[in-house]
């Protein structure tokens, strides 16, 4: 019997980044490309054929071997993951990055696939922590001050080992929404740069004390609203997307159910974070 079966090997990494390296055998690889060509065919134009009807050794040879590649792993990567995610008892925080190792013919073909679990939290007595260092404060100080107070509190003492992968994931999506502000101010990334004062390196080092402080408190917020069992009604989701509603394409594109998941978590956050501020 032709062996066909996938195996992986899971490593985890103390900056908690997780390794998966797949083993795909040769027999699968070999089918799965079959079955990539003969999709190939069916819109493949070769001069002297009919559309669908040419050859498929002469589409095969009209096929990048880049492409060829990453067709075939696109039908077996995802399945490949499930299983190894389930074996495991993984729970990735983000879609793996996956790296091809070896592709070579009539060789198994090896891919490591790179991604991380967020970190477990132990919520402190977080209320506590919040009387006691907030004991001076005048009644009279504004809320976003109380706010603000009520972050650094946390962040100084809940400390949390996020994965860097993590890290860098916030950091590159926020130097990108950068790039598009800029871009679309009509400069450039070094003028902007001078003109504030810092380097790409200073720049991306304040990026990622941002992005970690920034999921440190999600996640503290999130352990805050499971043991305060906070939940947001649909309707206060629907008043939110309803309040977006002068400009009808963000709100058509708010309205969806990961939309609305996404919105439910950000309500629930905030309701946390105002549950702690009363406490001052």
């Amino acid at each position: 019997m032709t062996d066909t079966k996938i195996t992986s090997v899971v490593a985890k990494e103390e900056n908690g980044n997780i390794q998966i390296t797949f083993t795909i055998p040769y027999p699968l690889v070999s089918s799965t490309q079959e079955k990539v060509i003969q999709d190939y065919a069916k819109e493949a134009e070769i001069p002297g054929f009919r559309k669908g009807n040419a050859p498929i050794e002469k589409v095969k040879g009209k096929i990048p071997t880049e492409s060829l590649i990453e067709k075939s792993l696109a039908r077996i990567l995802p399945e490949a993951l499930s299983a190894a995610i389930n074996e495991n008892r993984l729970r990735p925080a983000i879609y793996p990055k996956f790296e091809l190792i070896s592709a070579n013919e009539n060789e198994a073909w090896q891919i490591r696939a790179v991604t991380c679990e967020l970190p477990k939290v132990i919520l402190p007595d977080y209320k506590k922590l919040i009387r006691e260092g907030v004991i001076k404060t005048p009644k009279e100080m504004p809320k976003e001050e109380k706010e603000q107070k009520v972050i650094k509190i946390l962040l100084d003492n809940i400390k949390i080992g996020v994965p860097e992968l993590l890290v860098k994931e916030e950091v590159d999506a926020r130097l990108s929404s950068l790039l598009q502000r800029i871009e679309k101010l009509g400069l450039s990334l070094e003028g902007y740069l001078g003109s504030v004062g810092k380097n790409p390196e200073k720049l991306r080092g304040e990026y990622e004390l941002q992005a970690r402080n920034t999921i440190i408190l999600e996640l503290t917020l999130n352990e805050i609203i499971t043991d305060q069992k906070i939940e947001i009604p649909d309707s206060q989701v629907d008043e939110a997307i309803k309040a977006s509603s002068a400009d009808i394409k963000l709100a058509e594109s708010l309205n969806t159910p990961e939309q609305k998941r996404i919105i439910k978590s950000v309500l629930a956050r905030r309701a946390a974070l105002d549950s702690l501020i009363t406490l001052i």
